[in-house]
């Protein structure tokens, strides 16, 4: 049938007075006979593939056809090859109506009303490639796109795909050879090099198969265990790749068996697993696998691949054709526990050969989509480049072999590293097709060009516009425009920081590293704002203060990708609120408020990510108590108490102040926490601390860090963290705030003195008549304004239990002096608008974070530990505090963690799982902030 169709197309295309003679008469227009050029290649210096070999010309010109081909000395077939089987050798191609090649056509090259095929990459609106589109609708260029010719049942008809299989599969193994000498292991990969070495495919699997002979000969390291490969798909590209795996010594297995084969499969054969996609998607609503459905709604389903197939891969090879929609194998946020370091009991190791850190080795994307099915993928690499290693921790790519991470190689041309072969098996598929696209005059209508199917439904463009089958292209671009209208420069990102207080520098100045990241800032003082700008000139400010304006976040928040909010932690809910309403990422250092909570499934539902408790208390704190844990649970330990003491003081030199403390933002926050009720965990029983001063009669001497005089007390609820953390075997769970000895006492004092209360008093009116402290502590007493101060401190000193030390620190806070009150409405508002000025840091003095968790630990075998995990982290005297650095750098790399995609989890998170932590802990290493652990034996 297919012989009697492809005759009664040449007989067309040699006689054009038959069935559509019009079509045949008008490309014959300005020739005697049909005519076609093949363009030369100029994409790169690699590409040497042509879309029909000397063997193909010569068939099409015994038929008729002209043909020419653009001189190219780089082409894998010399110009002699093709003269000698009819083609014509010219630089210009106007002559001919139809244009092949392979790659993207340069837009000063395409020459206008003519047809043009190549793979186009345009389908899915790739931003790269739409300044091509553009020029070819401008040009009336008829577009044939190779990649959307398809048979009936939807399968390409016309590609590279085995060979990129083939070269793909070639490539992965050099690679691996090279990883795995990296990690210590020298293996018969080492012998086999990459593709564009060998002068055929033959030598290559030639190659293969002296490895695979080593392998059968048991000379692989029995320390990186048994190799399993895993092929996604079944088409020609996945086919191809396994025609190169075969040459080794294998055997095929099904998904379930991957497990088993890691813990006991034989050292003298490597595994090769096929997956198809019933095999990794599942319906979210329940019930079988159905293709069809896929096809029409993959949001239906989901990729089980991530925790079912890729924990025992040691090469993925990947193959599939992806679409925007469709579920990924792997995120990064995967990766990121994908590529955990990890001990495997059952695999041998010896002295300077280490096992694996992780089961997945290398990983061969061969669709070459950055961001598609596997997510981490983020940049195709080239064949001058063709590795690069992925370290999901740091979420970064780099050249080199050795290091942490799994190793990719995603070369987007593949098949050009073996060109001849490539193109003999690409042009004997196009061959048959060329007749109808022959037919093809970019003048006349689309409707005119009576072709078949399969050619004419991968016409992308015609007459100035897109076909049909493709206006959704122009869809596609209108909602990549509308989400990313207000970016200035094309691919960057923009981040929103409302507030530029105390802890905004350090957040924005990790941000504004990244050239493709636009920052914003928002606050309501310009000093602020002129710091921020100090420090980070590229940045963006804008004066405008939204909690008196919340109706602006409708306005800023739009036009951003992340929201960072910094405002006080009350305004987070409305800030959140306005994110979910829009569709935009959050991320805050807060507690989670129960205002917060309640957003939760309508942040789900909205599909945003509002990320929380990122900063040091909470936060760090979170994070290095989370990796503790989580080591100890998987080595088979129980967690049986957990006390935490964390908090922000002066350093020692700088911790002469009478309430032991300085302020490096309104300190309001600070003395309400006073205030505060406690419940915690304690041998087993629940202990409840009364609000209102209960707290400051809990604190106890903290003797794990003797030199720095410190006490401590109960903050908040411990209790939740029982379940929160996952250590409900823990009898103990207290988490504190640590002081300087004596802040507590003095903290008391100010109670008794009533200038911890919120009760708004007409005497502290902002608008009332000037007041000084020593007046309103007269006053207050109901003395005459000018009773002596030695009298005043007697009635102080009774009022604040008799404690000299009260006395002595509220002498020295300057309470009972002649100076003018700021008056705020309530006692302490305006005590803390005072003390903000008060008790501020001086001119080089510098504070500290102290951290201590303290974690008792029982084993199997019923021993007992303690695990001792500090952190001390002093400000810089001329650049950021301590508390900035804490709280504004894990902001920071949170936000950036949104912003790439590293945390995709919806709704209200926090920073308890490993993907989150590792890679925070990591990188605030990288920037000077990191714990020291000591375990002791009980």
């Amino acid at each position: 049938m297919w012989r009697q169709k492809s005759r009664l197309l040449w007989q067309q295309l040699k006689n054009p007075v038959g069935v559509h003679s019009n079509q045949c008469v008008r490309c014959m227009a300005s020739t005697d006979r049909p005519t076609i050029a093949i363009r030369r290649e100029t994409i790169n210096v690699w590409e040497r593939r042509a879309p029909l070999a000397p063997s193909h010309v010569e068939r099409l010109v015994k038929k008729g056809v002209k043909v020419i081909v653009q001189p190219s000395n780089r082409r894998a077939y010399s110009m002699q090859e093709y003269t000698e089987k009819g083609a014509i050798i010219q630089e210009d191609l106007s002559e001919a109506s139809v244009v092949a090649g392979v790659k993207q056509v340069p837009i000063d090259l395409l020459m206008p009303d003519k047809t043009f095929c190549f793979f186009s990459h345009v389908i899915k609106a790739q931003k790269d490639n739409m300044p091509l589109l553009d020029a070819i609708l401008e040009k009336n260029v008829r577009l044939i796109d190779y990649e959307k010719m398809v048979d009936p049942s939807g399968q390409r008809v016309v590609a590279f795909g085995k060979y990129a299989g083939v070269v793909g599969m070639v490539n992965i193994l050099h690679g691996m050879g090279l990883r795995l000498l990296a990690l210590g292991h020298h293996t018969p990969f080492m012998h086999i090099g990459p593709s564009h070495n060998y002068r055929n495919s033959e030598a290559a699997r030639q190659a293969v198969r002296d490895a695979g002979y080593e392998i059968a000969l048991g000379r692989m390291p029995k320390s990186i265990g048994p190799l399993t490969f895993i092929f996604t798909g079944s088409g020609n590209v996945s086919r191809g790749a396994q025609e190169v795996f075969q040459e080794l010594p294998h055997e095929y297995i099904e998904p379930d068996h991957l497990q088993k084969v890691v813990r006991k499969g034989s050292m003298k054969k490597v595994y090769g697993c096929v997956v198809s996609r019933d095999d990794h998607y599942v319906r979210l609503k329940g019930g079988k696998f159905d293709a069809e459905e896929f096809e029409q709604h993959p949001e239906r389903y989901a990729s089980t691949f991530s925790h079912k197939i890729a924990p025992y891969s040691s090469c993925i090879i990947n193959g599939i054709y992806w679409a925007p929609n469709s579920p990924r194998l792997l995120t990064i946020p995967d990766a990121k526990t994908l590529l955990r370091t990890q001990e495997f009991p059952w695999i041998p190791s010896s002295e300077g050969c280490p096992q694996l850190p992780h089961r997945l080795i290398s990983l061969c994307d061969i669709s070459a989509d950055p961001g598609g099915s596997i997510e981490f993928m983020k940049d195709c690499t080239t064949i001058d480049k063709p590795f690069c290693l992925y370290d999901a921790e740091l979420n970064l790519e780099t050249e080199s072999f050795k290091g942490d991470g799994v190793l990719i190689c995603s070369i987007d041309n593949m098949p050009a590293q073996m060109p001849r072969e490539a193109t003999e098996y690409f042009g004997s598929l196009l061959l048959p097709y060329i007749p109808e696209i022959l037919k093809s005059d970019a003048k006349s209508t689309f409707e005119d060009y009576d072709a078949d199917p399969t050619v004419k439904n991968a016409v992308i463009a015609s007459n100035g516009k897109l076909t049909p089958n493709f206006e959704y292209i122009a869809e596609l671009r209108k909602k990549s425009m509308s989400s990313k209208k207000s970016k200035v420069v094309p691919g960057q990102k923009k981040v929103l920081v409302l507030g530029a207080g105390y802890v905004a520098g350090p957040a924005v100045e990790y941000l504004s590293r990244d050239k493709n990241t636009q920052v914003t800032v928002v606050a309501q003082l310009k000093e602020e704002l002129e710091r921020i700008e100090t420090i980070c000139p590229n940045t963006e400010c804008l004066l405008l203060d939204v909690t008196r304006h919340p109706e602006e976040l409708d306005r800023l928040i739009p036009d951003s990708d992340v929201v960072v909010s910094l405002l006080p932690y009350a305004m987070h809910p409305e800030v959140a609120k306005s994110c979910i309403k829009h569709g935009r990422n959050m991320v805050t250092a807060s507690y989670v408020s129960p205002a917060m909570k309640d957003l939760h499934k309508a942040a789900v539902d909205a599909n945003i990510t509002v990320v929380n408790e990122v900063g040091v208390d909470p936060g760090i704190d979170h994070m290095l108590a989370m990796e503790c844990f989580d080591d100890v649970n998987h080595a088979g330990g129980q967690i049986k108490s957990y006390v935490s003491y964390c908090g922000g003081l002066p350093a020692p030199e700088d911790s002469d102040s009478p309430l032991r403390y300085k302020f490096s933002w309104f300190p309001k926050g600070v003395l309400m926490n006073c205030l505060s009720g406690a419940k915690y965990l304690e041998n087993g029983k629940i202990v409840e601390i009364p609000g209102n001063g209960g707290l400051l009669d809990s604190t106890v001497d903290l003797d794990f860090m003797p030199g720095f005089h410190l006490e401590g007390f109960p903050n908040r609820d411990s209790t939740m963290y029982t379940d929160a953390y996952g250590i409900d075997s823990a009898h103990t769970c207290i988490r504190g705030t640590i002081r300087y000895k004596g802040f507590s006492n003095v903290a008391q004092g100010l109670l008794k003195l009533g200038l911890l209360s919120d009760e708004q008093l007409a005497s502290l009116h902002p608008n009332g008549p000037e007041k000084t402290w020593r007046g309103y502590f007269c006053e207050k007493f109901g003395k005459p304004s000018d009773t002596l101060v030695d009298s005043l401190k007697d009635l102080v000193y009774e009022e604040v239990g008799c404690d000299d030390q009260r006395l002595n620190a509220i002498v020295r806070m300057g309470l009972l002096d002649d100076d003018l009150m700021d008056k705020k409405g309530t006692p302490i508002d305006t005590l803390s608008n005072y003390l903000s000025k008060r008790l501020a840091f001086g001119p080089g003095e510098r504070d500290m974070i102290l951290m201590q968790h303290d974690i008792g630990v029982r084993w199997l075998d019923g021993s007992l530990e303690k695990r001792k995990v500090s952190l001390v982290v002093y400000g810089d005297q001329n650049g950021f505090s301590a508390m900035a650095k804490t709280v504004g750098l894990p902001t920071g790399i949170a936000t950036k963690m949104v912003l790439e995609g590293e945390i995709q989890t919806k709704g209200m998170v926090i920073p308890l799982t490993r993907d989150m932590y590792n890679p925070m802990l990591s990188r605030l290493k990288q920037e000077g902030i990191s714990a020291r652990e000591v375990i002791e034996q009980v």
